[in-house]
């Protein structure tokens, strides 16, 4: 499920017999025409030996596997690394700016402002390639995070600070307000969900990933052995960071949160929730409750 290429395998009556799958060459692609069926995966990740690692994962139902696959477009946008303003990627989908070195931001530098209305209004422009469909999904994500809370993302007029979202490779996010044209990549079709949508919005918004919290050895284990190395060295993407959690609780449900498989080496769980290793972790649907109440509690946004 992930980095390079995925393959729909045999449709098969049975519940339970993987098939090998070889990897392709397009990048983070599916097709979506085969039946709910068994659907296997294998994958080889750039910039690595293709002969060295392979990894067959198979899967009963396609759902299964477009929850999987949304939840590791953190891979997908890494892979191979956008340049931009010669900043690398953090955590799989956050372009540092360069003049903000930690990956934390939950301060006033950072956070778009305040309109003497009370409301926090986030321009925005979307790329003229996006079809219709595009831009529905994309403001389906805005609109999931506006309609709870204070913050409002409107069309640019003559704002000069306003997000770009263009359809770059992957999918990606500076943290928080930098200033200017501040570009946010949804790469069409593999970003065209919205709850991806919204997980990239938070991000400019200054949100971080969940499990890059503070407090986050006491909800979750992060196998290290389980994550990918070689070329492309991933470990860097669990960090752990001194941030402000808004005194809320560990949202094993956020959309900002890893899934189960983020980065794996060979197919492996690289993030085991604790002290239930069976709860679900991670998912692109779109802002979760405490999502919603992090967004308020950082924009001051009072009755929301």
């Amino acid at each position: 499920m992930l980095c390079v290429g995925i393959f729909v395998g045999l449709v098969l009556e049975s519940w339970s017999l993987p098939v090998q799958v070889r990897a392709a060459e397009s990048y983070c692609s599916y097709d979506d025409s085969y039946p709910m069926h068994t659907l296997l995966i294998g994958h080889e990740c750039h910039g690595q030996d293709p002969q060295s690692k392979s990894t067959y994962v198979w899967y009963r139902y396609r759902h299964i596997f477009f929850r999987e696959l949304l939840l590791e477009h953190e891979t997908c946008g890494y892979l191979p690394p956008p340049v931009s303003r010669g900043f690398p990627l953090r955590e799989g989908d956050i372009l540092s700016s360069g003049s903000r070195g930690a990956i934390t931001c939950l301060v006033d530098s950072c956070r778009w402002p305040r309109s003497v209305d009370g409301f926090v209004y986030v321009p925005y422009i979307i790329s003229p390639i996006y079809d219709d469909m595009d831009r529905i999904t994309i403001e389906t994500g805005m609109l999931d995070i506006s309609s709870a809370t204070c913050v409002k993302f409107v069309p640019r007029t003559h704002e000069a600070n306003f997000l770009n979202i263009q359809s770059r490779t992957g999918c990606w996010s500076y943290l928080g307000m930098i200033g200017g044209s501040q570009t946010m990549s949804l790469q069409s079709p593999g970003c065209m969900w919205s709850g991806v949508a919204a997980h990239e919005l938070m991000h400019a918004l200054g949100f971080v990933h969940e499990q890059s919290r503070s407090d986050r050895d006491h909800h979750v284990s992060i196998l290290w052995e389980n994550i990918i190395e070689g070329t492309v060295y991933q470990r860097h993407n669990f960090k752990k960071y001194e941030t402000n959690n808004l005194n809320t609780a560990y949202d094993y449900s956020s959309v900002m949160h890893y899934g189960r498989y983020t980065f794996s080496e060979d197919g492996r769980p690289t993030i085991i929730p604790k002290p239930d290793p069976y709860i679900s972790i991670g998912q692109r649907d779109g802002p979760s409750l405490t999502d919603i109440h992090k967004i308020n509690i950082l924009y001051n946004c009072g009755r929301y």
